[in-house]
């Protein structure tokens, strides 16, 4: 170091030998040129975009925490999960196809035409069952193509019974027994020769 005896003829700020004369402390001293001090590089812009940054981020955070609107999230993790210890409700299963009926057998040409007579004739008159089939038979139908068309038919018996009580009681007078025989006769069971009579008011 060159002390201040050496500058009487340098003024601060000359350089000789590599040193530069400079005041320090009210005393002029020859410091090296590589060892004086260097300015301080400026830091500031880097500062403020840190503490913008910082201000956006905390600006955020209050915005979010204050909105009164809901998140709504979308995707699979908006869908919600049963709460624990309740149980999600059991798949409901399908309903099973109902077994489709067998179709009914075509009737044989006999067999339709031994239901019409059966129709036509109850459409004129009350008949009991084994009445019905035996007129049938009488027109020559078999005892099993009778049988079939007055079963297919199936009238209420007891009906069939009102109506030839009253059919015989509108030719001539009878009194209830000999009705209630009637009836029997013509093949009514007990049950529906009484259904009969007291449908005409026996």
């Amino acid at each position: 170091m060159i002390t201040t005896p050496h500058t009487v003829d340098h003024r601060p700020g000359d350089v000789v030998n590599g040193h530069r004369l400079t005041e320090h402390n009210g005393t002029l001293i020859w410091l090296p040129v590589e060892v004086e001090a260097k300015p301080k590089k400026k830091y500031w812009p880097f500062f403020a975009i840190g503490a913008v940054a910082v201000a956006i981020v905390l600006s955020t955070a209050i915005n979010g925490a204050n909105s009164d609107e809901p998140t709504v999230e979308t995707g699979p993790a908006a869908v919600a999960e049963a709460p624990s210890g309740v149980e999600a409700p059991a798949p409901v299963p399908a309903p099973e196809p109902e077994p489709e009926m067998p179709a009914e057998p075509a009737m044989t040409l006999a067999q339709q035409n031994a239901v019409g007579s059966a129709e036509s004739y109850l459409a004129r008159s009350g008949f009991s069952r084994t009445g019905l089939i035996e007129q049938l038979e009488y027109e020559e139908f078999s005892n099993a193509d009778a049988t079939f068309a007055v079963d297919t038919i199936a009238p209420d018996w007891n009906v069939e019974a009102a109506e030839s009580a009253k059919a015989y009681l509108d030719m001539t007078a009878f009194s209830r027994g000999e009705l209630y025989d009637q009836l029997v006769y013509e093949g009514f069971t007990d049950a529906e020769a009484e259904a009969g009579l007291a449908a005409v008011g026996y």
